[in-house]
């Protein structure tokens, strides 16, 4: 067991930031990323969002242009825009910046990750792969728990063992 361990502290100390529990903090060169989370979907609903929070600690800013996942077809970065009173939701082709020294939030009702085409539906506590792709700091995957239906924030963070 106690080999196990140290292999397990080795595996993590040679890749850091390419895999993350959800609610934990990673880094990723100057990216401090923390908060990732998904919500459970209705039965057979074709869409999922995701959301997460993006700190960039260095001096130059830092972009996040792409997002994949297993659980759906494609993912998008997306905005949400009010338009007469219609919530509208629209893909930033462009990604996201995250300046240098500044804090970017992705949340319920603004830029979010955008599931689609999801190949099954998304359940409460069920921990969906994410990958986030940065033009400069390359790429990471999360680990995103998934809050309940409709839930405006992040599930109870679990302890880790």
């Amino acid at each position: 067991m106690k080999l196990l361990n140290i292999a397990v502290a080795a595996a993590l100390l040679i890749a850091p930031g390419l895999t993350h529990a959800a609610g934990m903090e990673t880094r990723l060169g100057d990216l401090v990323i923390t908060g990732a989370w998904t919500r459970a979907t209705v039965r057979k609903s074709p869409i999922g969002t995701a959301y997460v929070t993006i700190e960039n600690k260095g001096t130059a800013d830092d972009r996040l242009i792409a997002v994949r996942s297993p659980i759906s077809e494609t993912a998008q970065i997306h905005t949400t825009l009010m338009d007469h009173g219609i919530m509208i939701l629209r893909q930033l082709i462009n990604g996201i910046e995250i300046p240098a020294g500044a804090s970017v939030t992705l949340k319920p009702g603004g830029e979010h990750l955008m599931f689609i085409g999801l190949r099954h539906p998304i359940r409460r506590g069920e921990t969906v792969p994410v990958t986030l792709v940065f033009a400069k700091a390359g790429e990471i995957t999360l680990d995103m728990t998934a809050a309940p239906v409709g839930s405006l924030k992040p599930p109870a963070m679990t302890r880790m063992h």
